[in-house]
C-alpha cells in the first residue's frame, strides 16, 4: 500500500486555514445565476489556457478564449486541439464531480487521458498505459531531470495510487489532491499529457471531495505563473528522498492564494458604497481584470492605451478595451478623448 511522507507544517496549516475561510464565503455568497456561470466561464478559460501553456501551447489567453467559443484562429494545429481537448476533459471532471459516492479507478484515469490526447497521438496510444521507458528532458538543457519508474511497474504504482485515494478519509481534500498530483507526475504513465492528466485527477479529486467551490477556481494559472517554481516543487520531492512536505506547501499555497483572489471577486461584486449608489443599489460582477484596472487608475489618476502591456501583458488590445467598455457603460469610469491618447477616469 502506498503511504505518502510528510509533515503537517505551520505553513501547510495556514494555507489550509485560508482556503478554508475563502471557502466559507465563496460556498455561500448570494450571487445571482448569469454570475455564476460568468465565474465558472472564467474559471474554465483560464483551466484550459494556463494548463496547456506550461506545456508548451503556444497561443496567448486570447487565442484560447476565440478556441473555446468556436472561433478560426491561425495557428499550429496541435494548439488549437490541446486548447479544445482540455475543455472536454474540464467539462467531463466537472461532470463526474457532481456524481455521489464516485470512486476513483484505472478505467477513469485512462478516459481523462484519452480525452486530454484524442487527434493527438495514435489512437492506440490515447487511454493506454505506456510499454515502454520514457524520460523527461530539461527543455533549455536537454538534460535527463526525471526517469520514471519501468513501464513493467506502472500498472502496479497505479492501482497502489488508486487504492491510497479511495481509502484515505481521514486526510485533508487539499493533500489527497496533491499527493494524487505528484503521483500521477512521478509514475508517468502515459506517453505524453501525463501533467495534464495529474492536474485534471487533483481537480477532480476536489470536487469529489467537497472542495469545488463551485468550480470558480483555476489552480492552472498558479502553476503557469512560475513554471520553474512548479517543477522545482516537484522536484523537490526526490531531492529530499521522497518527502511531498514541500511540495504540499507549493500546492496548498498555490490553492490559498487563488481563493483568496475569487474570495474577493466575490467580496468586491460592488466595489464600495459609491459604486453600488451609481448602480441603483443593483449587485455588479467584476472580473479580475476590471478590478485591476480600477485599482490601477485609482492609484495613478488615469489608464491609457500604451500602460496595457505593462498591466496586462499576455492580453490583446481588443479585450482590454472591452473590459473597458463593459465599465464605461456601467458608469464607473469614463473616457476623455477619443484617441490612443485617450484617457480613462474615474467617474
Amino acid at each position: 500500500m502506498f503511504e505518502p511522507k510528510f509533515t503537517i507544517t505551520n505553513k501547510i496549516l495556514k494555507n489550509i486555514g485560508s482556503i478554508e475561510a475563502s471557502k466559507e464565503i465563496i460556498d455561500h455568497a448570494p450571487l445571482l445565476p448569469y454570475y455564476e456561470k460568468e465565474f465558472q466561464k472564467d474559471a474554465l478559460v483560464r483551466s484550459v489556457h494556463f494548463g496547456t501553456h506550461i506545456e508548451g501551447n503556444e497561443l496567448n489567453f486570447t487565442e484560447a478564449e476565440k478556441v473555446l467559443e468556436g472561433k478560426d484562429i491561425p495557428a499550429r494545429d496541435r494548439d488549437i486541439q490541446e486548447v479544445i481537448n482540455y475543455r472536454k476533459v474540464m467539462e467531463f471532471i466537472g461532470h463526474l464531480g457532481k456524481e455521489e459516492k464516485l470512486r476513483i479507478n484505472e478505467q477513469l484515469i485512462k478516459e481523462i487521458h484519452k480525452l486530454t490526447v484524442e487527434k493527438i497521438l495514435p489512437q492506440e496510444q490515447c487511454g493506454e498505459l505506456r510499454k515502454t521507458q520514457v524520460v523527461v528532458k530539461n527543455s533549455v538543457t536537454g538534460e535527463v531531470s526525471f526517469k520514471p519508474p519501468l513501464a513493467v511497474a506502472v500498472p502496479f504504482q497505479i492501482k497502489d495510487l488508486i487504492d491510497f485515494l479511495n481509502s484515505s478519509q481521514d486526510l485533508h481534500p487539499v493533500l489527497k489532491s496533491a499527493i494524487s498530483h505528484y503521483e500521477l507526475v512521478r509514475i508517468h504513465p502515459f506517453i505524453d499529457g501525463n501533467g495534464r492528466v495529474a492536474r485534471a485527477l487533483s481537480t477532480l479529486i476536489l470536487f469529489m471531495e467537497g472542495y469545488d467551490i463551485r468550480r470558480f477556481f483555476s489552480l492552472e494559472e498558479y502553476f503557469d505563473s512560475d513554471a520553474g517554481a512548479y517543477y522545482g516543487a516537484l522536484q523537490s520531492v526526490t531531492e529530499n528522498e521522497g518527502d511531498l512536505t514541500g511540495w504540499l506547501e507549493y500546492f496548498s499555497l498555490g490553492l490559498s492564494i487563488e481563493l483568496s483572489k475569487i474570495r474577493r471577486r466575490v467580496e468586491n461584486i460592488s466595489i464600495d458604497a459609491k459604486l453600488k449608489e451609481k448602480l441603483g443599489g443593483k449587485p455588479l460582477l467584476l472580473s479580475d481584470r476590471q478590478l485591476r484596472i480600477i485599482e490601477y487608475i485609482q492609484k495613478t489618476g488615469y489608464l491609457q492605451n500604451q500602460a496595457f502591456g505593462q498591466l496586462f501583458p499576455m492580453v490583446s488590445e481588443d479585450t482590454i478595451l472591452n473590459e473597458l467598455k463593459s465599465l464605461v457603460k456601467s458608469g464607473i469610469i469614463r473616457k476623455h478623448g477619443v484617441t490612443k491618447g485617450a484617457k480613462y477616469i474615474m467617474t
